[in-house]
């Protein structure tokens, strides 16, 4: 992309995070941008395009921390993509209070969102079997193990909007221990010990 695309983009999703998409026209996303709307129609003829190529850095980014989910063999690993989820869906942060509007208007973008939470939902089950592996998480049933993984994605995925709809503090570290909490009371004794070595200090 040119750098008056990014730019347009950036000041767009700025303008979605503070408004709501259904919430901001053209006129605005150009005044972000420092640019009149003519220009701003050269490079996108419409809002709808806008928000096409937003999501297409979204899903981007996504799968770019989807791929990276068994890069360390500890739960260093587990922590490192928290960051990188954190990170994600404070940056896109509309995405949650504008779901149905999505829904309503972008049905190709909530088919391509579908795919990659399955995908996800996929590989936080494939790295508790991992660390069941290793010896760190206690086996469960396949019931258990599967409520585990759906309790840790609904914790990273609803984490931000719940606390923000609730008018409470948002950060990093109270976001790794909400899920954590998740995975801690699962943990066996060689699990809490690397927990101790290499997670909690950067939870204190």
């Amino acid at each position: 992309m040119s750098s008056t695309k990014d730019k347009i983009i950036e000041s767009a999703i700025n303008m979605f995070n503070e408004h709501g998409i259904a919430n901001v026209r053209l006129q605005q996303i150009a005044d972000e941008s420092g640019i009149s709307v003519g220009n701003l129609a050269y490079h996108f003829k419409n809002k709808e395009a806008i928000v096409e190529r937003v999501y297409e850095n979204i899903f981007k980014e996504f799968s770019a921390i989807l791929s990276d989910y068994l890069l360390m063999d500890t739960l260093s690993g587990i922590n490192e993509t928290l960051s990188k989820y954190y990170l994600f869906f404070k940056e896109y942060r509309f995405f949650f209070t504008d779901i149905f509007e999505i829904e309503r208007n972008y049905p190709e973008i909530i088919s391509n969102w579908h795919f990659y939470i399955n995908r996800m939902l996929l590989q936080i089950n494939n790295r508790i079997s991992f660390d069941v592996q290793r010896g760190v998480l206690i086996p469960q049933s396949d019931e258990m193990h599967e409520l585990m993984a759906n309790n840790i994605w609904m914790s990273v995925i609803f984490w931000l909007p719940q606390r923000k709809l609730r008018g409470l503090s948002i950060d990093e570290k109270l976001f790794k221990e909400a899920v954590w909490s998740q995975l801690t009371p699962y943990l066996t004794q060689r699990g809490q010990t690397e927990f101790v070595e290499l997670i909690y200090p950067s939870l204190v």
